[in-house]
């Protein structure tokens, strides 16, 4: 079912039109009060007050990003966008829809990622209602029925990435955060296009270990970091040795053999690798020592 313009004319003209109608059915009455006029003219009277009195149950108020949502005997009759005072049929009933933008934070999911670890997950979700006929009649609950329906898609996101990456470009839910909310969005959207639903922005919140394997992923991590960091050392440590070598043979500063180059290559990788300060040995002695 999808939207449609409702009918309805503006308020104000036919506020005097009721007006009138209450005008002249106080003349009528007047009239036929004095006795001039036949009996029947009562009737006409009383008559153009109760249209009266029924036309006034037509008006209505529409604000701003609103919609009124017109029903004609059960059967949908459309919707009034135009903002002021409207009149339409008073025998349709009217539901207000509000097509302003609207956010919430979903509460905190425990799932498994792609990993299998047990992880906290939450995301902050901005949508707005329009198509006004679908969020009326295709689901129950609009409101109700856009947070489960985030909730679950948030959780289905979930358990399709790791929470870290271990393989370079592969994604994961702490390295690749605008993939991640452009799936998750995608994923919202395609649940709740049915119900008259537009997702603006989807975007994670909160992402964490579950709290029984928080602090063994910490180790892991500081065990990573630890790696990345010896090997940058180590990578140094190498090309500072090779550049030593290279300056010492190219200005013929000192003649090495094999044995003392790799003691030399020992000597340097214990200074640059060490964590703590090395204590310096001097040779007081030869050089061949």
């Amino acid at each position: 079912m999808n939207e449609r313009s409702g009918f309805s004319i503006a308020g104000i003209p036919f506020i005097a039109f009721c007006f009138l109608l209450v005008a002249c059915g106080i003349g009528f009455l007047a009239h036929a009060g004095s006795g001039g006029l036949p009996p029947w003219i009562a009737v006409i009277g009383v008559v153009t007050f109760a249209l009266a009195a029924l036309l006034v149950k037509g008006f209505f108020q529409v604000a701003p990003n609103e919609g009124q949502v017109l029903q004609l005997f059960g059967r949908y009759a459309g919707t009034v966008r135009l903002e002021g005072l409207r009149w339409t049929n008073p025998f349709c009933t009217r539901r207000r829809i509000s097509l302003r933008t609207r956010n919430f934070e979903s509460s905190k999911l425990k799932v498994n990622d792609s990993d299998g670890n047990p992880i906290e997950i939450a995301a902050v979700i901005v949508w707005q209602v329009i198509d006004t006929a679908e969020a009326t009649f295709c689901v129950d609950d609009y409101e109700n029925f856009v947070q489960i329906q985030s909730e679950s898609a948030l959780r289905q996101m979930a358990q399709s990435y790791p929470y870290d990456a271990h393989d370079d470009g592969k994604p994961s839910l702490r390295s690749h955060g605008e993939e991640i909310n452009n799936h998750l969005r995608d994923e919202i959207q395609a649940r709740l296009g049915k119900a008259g639903v537009q997702i603006n922005e989807a975007r994670i919140s909160h992402l964490a270990y579950a709290q029984e394997i928080a602090q063994a992923m910490l180790q892991r991590q500081q065990a990573g970091a630890i790696i990345a960091a010896r090997q940058r050392i180590v990578e140094g440590a190498v090309g500072m040795v090779a550049m030593a070598l290279e300056k010492l043979r190219a200005q013929g500063v000192v003649d090495l053999d094999e044995e003392r180059k790799a003691a030399m290559v020992s000597n340097l990788l214990v200074v640059l690798c060490g964590e703590r300060g090395t204590q310096p040995v001097v040779n007081t002695g030869t050089l061949h020592n």
